[in-house]
Formats: C-alpha cells, structure tokens, sequence
C-alpha cells in the first residue's frame, strides 16, 4: 500500500477520533468533576443557560477511569438532594437516560428532572454508590461549577411573560377581595361586577401564560 493513502487513513482515523473525544467530553461541561474509586462523575444541570419555571434536571454523566459509560446503574442507585434559599427537596431519584436498544440518549447519563422555581445558586448533594463504590458529593451552581437559575425576561419574545411572584400576589388581591364581597364589606353592584371582570381577566392571563410556557417548553423537547 502506498504511503499516501496510509497517511490519508490515519488523518481520517485522527478526525474521527477528536469528534469522538468531543462528543465524550460534551455533557460534562459546565459540570463539577469528581472521581469515586475507579469511577469518574460529572454534576450538573442537563440544560444550560438554566431559565427559571422551565423543565430541567439535575444530570449524572458516570464513566470509568478509561472514559467508558457506566450505563447499567439501576434507577435510585444515584440520589440527589437540591436545596435553594434555605429550602431543600427531598431526595430525587436519578433514572438512566439512555436506551441501549435504541441507541438514544447520551450513555452513562442519569437525570431527575425538577423545575426550578427561584433564581439564584442551587445546591446538589449527590449521594448512592456506583457498582459497590460509595458516592458523597455537594456543589452549588457558580462560575467553576454549574450554572445559577436566572430569568427568561431577556429571551421572551414577542410578549413578556408575568412573573410567577406577580401572579401570585395577584391571585392573593383577587382572594382578599372575594373574602371582603363575601363579608358584605362591598356592597355596590358596581365593585361586585368590577371584581368579577378583575378575576376573569388573570384567568384569562393565567391560561395565556400556561399555553405559552407549554409550548415552549414543546419546542425546547
């Protein structure tokens, strides 16, 4: 064989093998990286930037020391528990996301889906074991870690959508002032009907802002 093609091969052979290497380190970026025994796992979220009321999950990428996807962990075998503004959840079970009959997902991959209701730093603490190997792991979101929750106000488009702290103090006036109707505190017609409309246009908005947030999170999927 001539040299030329062999040198051809193998800088095809060289290409393929920088893609393969990309799409290994792909998931973990944005990812706090820890080493459990002979195990390599990666932390963080599955979907950056990460935008507050959206779909996400907290993501597990496991390989060996080799580099190869550990992909035969049994759901709840890896637990994490996520805290924010001094509140936590319970312990959230991470399922595997990859289907080997398939050939979907990204392989190693393990996810508890959440969505996030504040913004700012979140904390998960990691815990489990991986094929007898015991797993302890905290970190919060932060420059060298993982992203903070922030707003979606600069992404949304054409509308604004409300903030979820507005509409619940919306839906906390519009209770108040069923409660005072209620108690004889109003009685004209006029405050009666008017309340009635107040009401009927937040649900009107409320059902706006579900479709949208439904649809967008559709398209995200």
């Amino acid at each position: 064989m001539k040299p030329s093609i062999l040198t051809h091969r193998a800088s095809v052979a060289g290409v393929v093998a920088i893609f393969a290497s990309l799409l290994i380190v792909a998931p973990a970026q944005a990812h706090v990286l820890k080493d459990f025994g002979s195990y390599s796992v990666a932390l963080g979220w599955a979907v950056e930037p990460t935008y507050l009321g959206e779909v996400n999950a907290v993501q597990v990428v496991v390989r060996d020391q080799a580099g190869k996807a550990i992909t035969d962990l049994a759901d709840g075998a890896l637990q994490v528990v996520v805290s924010a503004a001094g509140q936590q959840s319970d312990a959230l079970q991470l399922l595997n996301r990859f289907d080997p009959d398939t050939g979907l997902g990204v392989p190693g991959d393990y996810e508890a889906s959440i969505i996030p209701t504040i913004p700012g730093d979140y904390t998960f603490h990691l815990t489990g074991s991986i094929h007898g190997t015991p797993v302890d792991e905290t970190a919060t979101s932060g420059d060298s870690t993982f992203d903070s929750v922030v707003g979606s106000t600069d992404i949304e488009f054409p509308a604004k959508l409300p903030a979820l702290s507005d509409v619940s103090t919306r839906l906390d006036r519009l209770d108040g002032r069923i409660s005072a109707l209620s108690d004889g505190t109003f009685g004209s017609t006029a405050l009666v009907v008017g309340a009635g409309l107040g009401g009927l246009g937040l649900v009107v908005g409320l059902v706006a802002l579900a479709v949208a947030l439904r649809g967008r999170r559709k398209t995200a999927g």
